[in-house]
């Protein structure tokens, strides 16, 4: 079964491009009880789906799908068999194995009310990697998130219909194609959003109490996970995720500042919502040689240190501003948290969400996939970020209405410094 780590920001969802974004414990196969167990999800989640008549014959071909292999339960799962009996005997309508299955692996995760641990299905499974990875498809360019009780646009991308028909940020996501979705998850109403490209899609915002309603064509979404701009001597560096190549862009990026005379370099990490553990540690390593950038403490796998390669760190003598926000979370974190701690760059912007838990991430039978919390991260000098994050050492707020006017009052800070 294969797995990565990744640090990812679940509160909150981009539309065309996923920033919301980081081992199990493996079970000893018992014959008679531990088949059970995948029925408690179906229980705790209130079931959602109705536990099947042959319950127990199915288990050995099953149990692969949530990694089940050599963990030796205590756990008493008869009482479970009195609600099969009952479900079994007298529920009245057609039961689908398959569905019973997934809606047993989900509430199993869901009963741990842990909201980074989630199991997915086929379709959230490959939906989730193409979100990572930036290939989002056709949508109308917008990134939004939870703001204020309501989820919000946050930004809107360059070139594409949210910008071009008018919507803004700030805006609140209250319908899509005539059905009220503002009560929604920002994932939910993504997907809703998304389609094919060249079709239609109505969305309705709310904007200073009023409503407005466009009309959007959907288009495929060019969504790179860094770029780089320049200012004089300034390089602008935008991370809008960590993929499995940003790491590698970034570098490359660098490759080329002495030529260009760069004396200061931004990092911008506002709207980084998280990625892959190993391209933020690629990242690091152009500042920080051969150190530690963060530490995990796991009740099942110890405590353990991350460090940078050696021989890599081309800007460690580098005067650095990194530009953060509320929705830099998890990945981007540790890299703010990691420069800020070693002093090799000044934050500047607004406290970042304060996600500082590990996932790692399980490929699982039938395309499935399996995203389980197992640690807890620090910055080098032992900060836990969770439910604090990093606090800018220049502390800038940029509005809806700056970036509605295309004002950026913490960039333009950055350059000053």
């Amino acid at each position: 079964m294969n797995s990565k780590l990744i640090f990812e920001y679940d509160y909150d969802n981009i539309l065309e491009m996923n920033t919301d974004h980081e081992e199990n414990k493996e079970w000893k196969e018992r014959k008679v009880s531990l088949g059970n167990a995948i029925i408690i999800g179906a229980v705790l989640a209130l079931i959602g789906v109705v536990i099947g008549a042959n319950w127990k014959s199915w288990f050995g071909g099953y149990g692969p799908y949530l990694g089940i292999g050599a963990y030796q339960s205590d756990v008493d799962w008869s009482a479970l068999d009195e609600v099969y009996d009952k479900l079994a005997s007298s529920y009245d309508g057609d039961i689908s194995k398959d569905a019973v299955i997934d809606g047993a692996k989900k509430g199993l995760t869901d009963a741990l009310g842990d909201k980074y641990t989630v199991y997915m299905n086929a379709k959230e499974a490959a939906d989730f990697t193409d979100d990572l990875h930036g290939n989002v498809g056709a949508g109308i360019g917008v990134e939004m998130g939870l703001r204020d009780g309501y989820v919000r646009v946050l930004r809107t991308l360059p070139d594409n219909p949210a910008r071009r028909a008018g919507i803004l940020a700030g805006d609140i996501l209250y319908k899509v194609n005539g059905e009220e979705v503002y009560s929604l998850e920002s994932e939910e109403i993504a997907k809703r959003v998304r389609g094919e490209p060249g079709t239609e899609v109505e969305v309705t915002i709310v904007r200073d109490g009023e409503e407005k309603t466009f009309k959007l064509t959907r288009e495929e979404i060019n969504n790179v996970s860094a770029y780089v701009d320049y200012d004089g001597k300034t390089a602008i560096i935008t991370v809008t995720r960590f993929d499995n190549d940003t790491g590698t862009m970034v570098q490359n990026f660098a490759a080329k500042f002495k030529d260009k005379g760069i004396e200061k370099v931004i990092l911008d990490l506002r709207g980084n919502g998280g990625g892959y553990v190993a391209a933020a540690k690629d990242l690091l390593a152009l500042w920080i040689d051969g150190d530690v950038i963060l530490k995990q403490k796991s009740k099942h796998y110890g405590d353990m240190e991350e460090k940078t390669s050696s021989g890599k760190a081309a800007l460690k003598d580098m005067k650095t501003i990194v530009l953060v926000n509320g929705t830099t979370a998890s990945a981007s974190e540790i890299v703010a948290g990691a420069l800020q701690d070693y002093g090799k760059a000044t934050v500047v912007g607004e406290k970042t969400y304060g996600k500082g838990v590990v996932q790692q991430l399980f490929d699982l039978s039938g395309g499935t996939k399996l995203k389980v919390t197992t640690a807890s991260w620090y910055t080098p000098k032992d900060r836990s970020i969770s439910g604090e994050g990093i606090v800018p050492d220049v502390e800038v707020e940029r509005t809806f209405e700056d970036i509605n006017a295309m004002k950026d009052p913490q960039l333009d800070k950055a350059k000053k410094l």
